[in-house]
């Protein structure tokens, strides 16, 4: 056989072969320029196809997380509209939560008026903020914007004021605001800011601060997610007050009182939180529910359905709907003649149409008891609708909403009246059970490639609607595009159903540095969309594409870890169902099956295990050394029951949200019999049982100072999980990260 030998003769005939390919490349490379050419083309088109693959993976790991997010608040809220409808007014669980429902404590507008007082307010000679002078100015605006440029805060006296006149203007403004545009300007169309107030000063940079000149329309979550929602606020409150004809402002999901709007309350304004979120409140409830551009662009925060009607969104009394998320109390009418109708009308329409949506239980279900309401049927937040068509002008919706605020046809004095009295007071009629719904649906809903109209049970509120369902309300209404914003886009912006629907989105790096551009609208009087794209963060910009893309997937995997970390319980009883023999091996197939049906988000298990897993044995898991090797640390304090640290690391947010509403001097800290009643109220909601004994070890292990009582945001800290990984990856960085998805 000769084995050297012939190794050696194979060597020697690869050489000569590879001497001979050099040489026939030196007489003639012109066909293999062209053959290195396609190779090149080839190789290239795979790596980009890799990181398409990577992006989308990353991006749905963060959507995913995000929606579930939303849907915990719904649940916490509709919990508490369950304590309030069912249980009794004495019951200490009502009493906790009762003020965040108490719509409108006192009638009269003059009586809230007095109550948002800011004259007794004094400012301090020591403060260095931007002082205010009303009526406001452009000047005033455009250093109010400076301040928030460098950090400073607006003063208590300040803010309340700014708010009270932005309130008074909100009332006669209509619920769809009619614009026009014309050869001379161009109108600006932004989406979602949450809070980024570096957008929104780029924004201005770029194309110029809010005038006469250069109107603008904000299509609604100015606020949440962001660290910056009260300064953004503040900055488009006052350009409308300066400019009311030229700066237009929707309502988006996010301005609900509930949706955490209680961390916007600076600590220097603490002192008149309480007012001030009582005072946004009721500005949430007046803004605009939609803008109309010549009558041919329809703008809206979150989308339409097929029972979409204009004319009833123009005409409904906006304000009684201080939240999207509490719908009104159906009459006896209204239960025993069309329940069966409301539970299986649109849930009897195909509900699996949307591939690959997370499912989860949706916001509203009536129950009879807490017991059994996760046993219902899913439902989203709305109803079947009852029909009305009825025309509305803008003028006549301008006068009774100029009457209904107290006022003249001038913008002027406040007189008596009750258009701002208790939106609950007499009998809920279908008519606002209908109302209601049509805002849920424009506050709420996402459109979806397939035909017809479904609940959007993934966010658990509005629906997901097709191409039909746009072409017939576009149609009815002679309207020609609809803008909307309420989804985070990798470009900033999206068409979708032929070119009928927009979707724009001003917050960039809204997941992590690098995941995506924020983007704008410009649009003429031939009201064709331009674009123009941006990124605030100067960091995002240098990167390349890979490693902008690495840099949001090790983020978006560290989110993942975390929500893997503390569902390690529920996870471990999973893998066991598949593991009878007890050898702590289970196959892949059921590791992603099992992970999937813990934590519900509609992941590719599979495609993600090479970065979850670090090895596997023959195509099976070590599922207990692989809950050990989660790289995430633990506070170390000395609690008896290990149960309550996993309840608080599944519910921080929950938590949290519940903390802030117990907390109704905004002070920071809550007492130790408040901490308990706290739990309590997570616990019943969670269903689940907790000591009292598991409760005060809680409590002392955590009061720091040991003075009785607690301070929130040392609490929240205390429990943050931290990725050790990350902490490693600063440390030791590889020529290449094993940590992607290849």
């Amino acid at each position: 056989m000769g084995c050297g030998f012939g190794k050696s003769e194979r060597q020697l005939k690869k050489c000569d072969r590879g001497e001979a390919f050099i040489k026939m490349l030196l007489t003639n490379t012109q066909p293999f320029k062209l053959i290195a050419a396609l190779l090149i083309q080839r190789w290239y088109r795979q790596y980009v196809a890799r990181l398409e693959i990577r992006r989308r993976c990353t991006w749905n790991i963060f959507q995913s997380i995000e929606y579930a997010g939303e849907q915990d608040q719904i649940k916490l809220y509709n919990f508490f509209g369950f304590l309030m409808d069912h249980f009794t007014p004495a019951s200490c669980e009502r009493n906790l939560i009762s003020h965040i429902f108490r719509k409108n404590e006192i009638c009269w507008d003059t009586e809230w008026e007095r109550y948002f007082c800011y004259k007794s307010i004094e400012v301090p000679d020591s403060y260095s903020g931007p002082h205010l002078t009303f009526p406001m100015t452009f000047c005033g605006v455009s250093k109010l914007v400076e301040a928030f440029k460098h950090k400073q805060q607006l003063h208590a006296r300040y803010v309340l004021q700014l708010l009270g006149e932005t309130w008074k203007l909100l009332r006669i403004l209509p619920n769809i605001n009619q614009v026009s545009v014309c050869h001379t300007k161009e109108i600006t169309i932004c989406g979602d800011l949450h809070g980024h107030l570096e957008d929104l000063l780029l924004i201005f940079y770029k194309n110029g601060l809010p005038s006469s000149e250069k109107p603008y329309v904000f299509n609604g979550d100015f606020v949440d997610r962001g660290k910056n929602s009260l300064e953004i606020l503040l900055i488009l409150f006052g350009f409308l007050l300066v400019y009311p004809n030229d700066v237009h402002l929707n309502r988006g999901n996010h301005e609900d009182h509930i949706l955490k709007i209680v961390k916007m309350v600076k600590l220097d304004l603490q002192m008149h939180g309480k007012k001030i979120l009582k005072l946004l409140q009721k500005i949430f409830s007046w803004l605009p529910l939609a803008t109309v551009i010549d009558h041919k662009v329809l703008i809206v925060h979150g989308g339409i359905s097929d029972t979409t009607d204009l004319d009833t969104i123009a005409r409904m009394d906006r304000h009684k709907y201080v939240s999207a998320l509490r719908p009104p109390k159906p009459t006896h009418h209204a239960i025993n003649g069309s329940k069966a109708q409301t539970m299986n009308n649109r849930n009897g329409e195909a509900a699996d149409q949307v591939e690959g949506r997370r499912r989860v239980y949706s916001l509203t279900y009536n129950s009879s008891a807490p017991a059994h309401r996760h046993n219902l049927p899913r439902r989203s937040l709305q109803n079947p609708p009852v029909s009305s068509q009825l025309s509305w002008s803008v003028d006549e919706e301008l006068k009774k909403r100029r009457r209904l605020a107290g006022f003249d046809q001038s913008y002027g004095e406040l007189t008596r009246s009750d258009s701002d009295s208790d939106p609950e007071s007499g009998e809920p009629t279908e008519t606002d059970e209908h109302e209601w719904k049509q805002i849920v649906d424009m506050l709420w809903s996402d459109p979806m490639p397939q035909n017809g109209c479904i609940p959007n049970e993934v966010r658990g509120g509005g629906c997901y609607w097709g191409a039909d369902v746009t072409e017939e309300v576009l149609g009815r209404h002679n309207l020609q595009l609809l803008i909307r914003s309420h989804e985070c886009k990798q470009e900033g912006y999206e068409f979708c159903h032929n070119r009928m629907v927009l979707t724009i989105f001003s917050a960039s790096n809204y997941y992590e540095v690098g995941s995506n551009r924020g983007a704008y609208i410009r649009m003429g009087p031939d009201l064709v969309p331009h674009f123009i794209q941006y990124q605030a963060s100067r960091t995002s910009r240098e990167l390349t594409l890979r490693q902008s893309i690495g840099w949001t997937e090790r983020s978006a995997l560290r989110a993942l870890r975390e929500q893997l970390f503390v569902h390690k319980s529920d996870l471990i009883s999973a893998f066991q169902e598949f593991d009878p023999n007890n050898t702590g091996m289970i196959s892949l197939r059921h590791w992603a099956s099992a992970t999937e049906r813990v934590l519900n988000l509609g992941l590719p298990w599979r495609v993600l295990r090479p970065q979850l897993v670090s090895s596997t044995k023959y195509g099976m898991v070590d599922y207990q050394q692989w809950i050990r090797e989660l790289s995430i640390t633990e506070p170390k304090l000395e609690i008896s029951d290990n149960s309550i640290l996993e309840t608080m690391y599944k519910n921080h947010s929950n938590l949290e949200t519940i903390f802030r509403i117990i907390d109704t001097d905004h002070s920071g800290l809550i007492s130790f019999e408040e901490f308990r009643q706290t739990w309590k109220l997570l616990s019943s909601h969670l269903q689940v049982e907790i000591s009292d004994k598991a409760i005060a070890d809680l409590a002392q292990s955590i009061d720091f100072n040991k003075d009785g009582s607690i301070d929130i945001n040392e609490f929240m800290e205390a429990f943050r999980l931290v990725d050790l990984s990350q902490y490693f990856s600063k440390c030791y960085k590889p020529t290449r990260s094993n940590n992607s998805l290849q």
